[in-house]
């Protein structure tokens, strides 16, 4: 059988730009939810790692009657299994610490670090630089 064909098959040009028009907008917005998904969920880590570690801060100076002279002194003792990625600067040694003058029990022989803070500049969703937090 002989078939003939009066249309030719396949797309015009027309329908292809129609069709990555739909795709751009689309992905246009899609983007923004995506950026904004994982700075929230960077964020949460953040909080997550400082509520961490300044609990194992605090554990320490109870413990050991001395607050920890580094974030290395809780690895090393054992409260904290390694020192977070700050996940804004994404390295480990970025973190800010902050020397307490004040003894925090009045068994504690020595002042040392009393909390701790991300390295990052970057302003958090609240308003507020994440080295605040």
């Amino acid at each position: 059988m002989n078939r003939t064909h009066t249309k030719d098959e396949g797309f015009t040009l027309i329908e292809l730009l129609i069709v990555m028009m739909i795709i751009l907008i689309l992905t246009a917005m899609a983007v923004p939810r995506f950026k904004s998904a994982i700075v929230n969920a960077k964020e949460a880590v953040l909080k997550e790692d400082l509520h961490v570690m300044r609990m194992a801060i605090d554990s320490y100076t109870m413990d050991k009657q001395k607050a920890p002279q580094s974030l290395d002194d809780l690895v090393t003792d054992g409260y904290l299994r390694e020192i977070p990625v700050d996940p804004f600067t994404n390295t480990k040694d970025s973190w800010v610490t902050d020397m307490g003058d004040s003894l925090h029990s009045l068994d504690q022989s020595e002042p040392g670090i009393d909390n701790v803070h991300s390295g990052s500049q970057e302003t958090g969703a609240d308003g507020q630089p994440y080295s605040t937090w």
